[in-house]
């Protein structure tokens, strides 16, 4: 049994981005890709890529190759906190999580990381949610506990997220990972949460906020002007990847959400997404039935959030799943991943320039 088969992919991403203070000229032209050290010691997929003010990058949790070659489960998730220097180019560790989680829910408000759940540990031949939630101040190197996701929000891992105003949104995700077929198909929701860093408290949404058009998880995601998108992903499974762009008014919850006219060029899920300006960048993905590619996708398209429109730009240099993007200082960094289908992590790590 061929169990890497069954593995999927995390897409999270964080929507913050930030410029760099002294920010040199780019590097590379327009549209070309720069390779960064590789990931220090741990290659990993199915972790979360965020942005540190003012020039740092955090990626957590997620999957390692296990130590022991001989397990029917290759990979094991971690809790593993790292940090990237940008102007220093350099990889250090941080104080590890209080739990291992692999398709983590996670974003940044004011300098500090919220993690609010993901998938844990295989237990019974599946990745099943965890609620529990903490934050990481990065001044102190620690971490503390927050209110847990409430049953009634649905625990899950794999939520497209977004920060807007202090308040955290988690859109979708999965409630279920199994990792051999008997178990039947992965479970996605539509459910949309909301966290409230100021008063450390879960909000309600309204009726017409709180679920998605159709459940996603995988999906991309970004908040601009008000705004959250959430972008392509899959439903139930990685072969049933979409190409919508759904949209909720922040200020106007009780419009609830929308379908564009904008769909994504190559339906997937799995992808890496970042904002830089008005434009949402979506890289990668799974879900690729074209025999050669191992069933990723190279493709690295923008979505115009002002014109609801797409544009294909050419592929990524190592196409790979199930690793995050953010946008720094014009640049769109990306981090590990897997180049097949399923699980194969890599320490892989670049910056695309548009």
């Amino acid at each position: 049994m061929n169990l890497p088969t069954f593995l999927s992919t995390l897409l999270l991403t964080t929507t913050t981005t930030f410029a760099l203070p002294n920010t040199p000229a780019k590097p590379s032209p327009k549209g070309k890709w720069q390779t960064l050290p590789p990931i220090s010691d741990f290659p990993r997929q199915e972790h979360v890529t965020l942005a540190l003010p003012p020039s740092s990058l955090a990626i957590f949790g997620g999957i390692l190759p296990a130590n022991d070659t001989s397990s029917p489960i290759p990979y094991s998730t971690t809790p593993i906190l790292q940090l990237y220097s940008i102007p220093n180019k350099t990889w250090t560790f941080a104080a590890p999580a209080p739990l291992a989680l692999n398709h983590p829910n996670a974003a940044v408000v004011n300098g500090k990381i919220y993690l609010l759940g993901g998938l844990t540990e295989m237990d019974n031949w599946a990745w099943r949610p965890s609620p529990l939630s903490f934050v990481y101040d990065p001044k102190t190197n620690t971490w503390a506990d927050l209110s847990p996701i409430p049953e009634s929000e649905t625990p899950r891992g794999s939520a497209a997220m977004g920060v807007h105003n202090g308040v955290i949104y988690l859109a979708g995700g999965l409630t279920l990972l199994p990792l051999i077929p008997e178990l039947g198909p992965q479970q996605t929701t539509d459910v949309v949460s909301a966290f409230d860093t100021k008063t450390n408290k879960w909000l309600v949404l309204p009726a017409k906020a709180r679920t998605l058009p159709e459940g996603r998880d995988h999906a991309g995601a970004a908040v601009y002007k008000d705004k959250f998108y959430v972008l392509g992903g899959r439903r139930n499974g990685q072969d049933n990847v979409k190409d919508t762009v759904f949209e909720l008014d922040l200020t106007g919850l009780d419009k609830g959400w929308r379908l564009k006219r904008g769909r994504m060029p190559t339906a997937r899920g799995g992808i890496a997404a970042a904002r830089v300006g008005g434009k949402v960048y979506a890289l990668g993905g799974e879900g690729n039935k074209v025999n050669g590619t191992e069933g990723v996708f190279p493709q690295v398209e923008v979505y115009d959030v002002k014109r609801d429109r797409w544009e294909r730009l050419g592929g990524m240099e190592v196409p790979r799943h199930g690793t995050s993007a953010v946008g720094v200082g014009g640049g769109v960094y990306v981090p590990g991943g897997g180049v097949r289908q399923g699980g194969a992590p890599v320490g892989t790590f670049d910056v695309f320039w548009p």
